[in-house]
């Protein structure tokens, strides 16, 4: 099978390999000059968090995102398994019961045990929730490895080509433009993230941290050489001008109420990017003809990127003559 891969964010590359793996012959074309340059991925969290993010995701992006803490350790090196720690501040510890009531699968700590986690928050929070199996990574150095594996499986990418996934060559084509396949997918829309690098070495942290505020939960994700991205933005829109003035002191804000430290980090980067979106904020897979489209990852591109490369994989190998004309929709399993 020879298969022509159309975009080289996440859901490309993770598919790219899903597809090498099974003995097809693949292709990526992507329209920017090297990974990253214009992915939104570029801008994640990197967190393989599939029960802190069932407190506001349907049960579909646990069963389904579960399946990433596997995956991506199989694949790329440094995926960290440290888990998730979430804490609230005291006004705030209703916010810390209703994420409890809605998810699963944590333990209750107190203080004692915040500070046993991590030593630079002891005396700070009184409650949190620990999620022991959850995981992390850094999204840009996953990204440069996942073109280092695929480049092992003798996948070629073509940089600085921009085609329509009806004019790409090959038995089936994977249209996974993202949000730029919206001309193609009607029901997508954009849902405008925004994030902050900082740079400390007053603070050290071994897991993401999520703190619960009922106006902007956030989430502090550690990376190497004292690098923090702080992010949690959602804002139903498909503008990808810079990071607000709001949204940058709400999230300097955050940091701070997380660890005052942060008030003296370093602003290394700001950055605002586009999420592509479906009504219900799941992804899936649809066909037409040979072109089979890959989207709506949301906010969950590495978490769910796996799954949805095995559901497209699956209804590719699975085509037969008699339905190879139909069009057929369904979430990605």
């Amino acid at each position: 099978m020879r298969v022509t891969i159309v975009g080289a964010g996440v859901a490309g590359l993770v598919a790219a390999v899903e597809f090498a793996e099974r003995g097809a012959e693949v292709e990526i074309v992507e329209r920017a000059s090297a990974i990253g340059d214009r992915a939104c991925s570029w801008a994640a969290g990197g967190m393989l968090a599939p029960w802190c993010e069932r407190e506001s995701a349907e049960p579909e992006v646990v069963e389904k995102g579960a399946m990433a803490l596997d995956w991506w350790p199989a694949h790329v090196g440094g995926v960290v398994r440290n888990g998730t720690l979430v804490v609230a501040q005291r006004r705030d510890l209703s916010e810390l019961g209703r994420f409890a009531r809605r998810t699963e699968r944590f333990e209750r700590i107190d203080g004692a045990g915040i500070a046993t986690l991590e030593p630079d928050l002891e005396g700070r929070f009184e409650e949190g929730l620990f999620f022991p199996e959850e995981a992390h990574l850094d999204p840009r150095a996953t990204l440069r490895a996942l073109g280092e594996t695929l480049d092992r499986l003798g996948v070629r990418i073509r940089f600085g080509i921009e085609i329509e996934p009806e004019e790409a060559d090959g038995d089936v084509v994977l249209d996974c433009r993202g949000f730029s396949a919206r001309d193609a997918v009607p029901s997508l829309r954009g849902v405008r993230g925004e994030m902050l690098v900082l740079r400390t070495t007053e603070v050290s942290l071994s897991r993401p941290v999520r703190l619960l505020h009922p106006r902007i939960p956030l989430y502090v994700v550690p990376r190497a050489d004292g690098l923090f991205m702080v992010g949690a933005t959602m804002v139903e829109s498909s503008s990808a001008r810079g990071v607000t003035a709001r949204s940058a002191v709400e999230l300097l804000n955050g940091a701070y109420a997380l660890h005052p430290a942060f008030g003296e980090a370093e602003i290394v980067e700001t950055r605002a990017d586009v999420r592509p979106s479906l009504p219900d904020n799941l992804p899936r897979v649809t066909r037409n003809g040979r072109v089979l489209r890959l989207n709506g990852l949301y906010r969950h591109g590495f978490l769910l990127s796996p799954s949805l490369a095995r559901a497209a994989a699956e209804e590719a190998f699975g085509l037969s003559e008699t339905d190879d004309e139909a069009g057929r929709e369904r979430l990605a399993s």
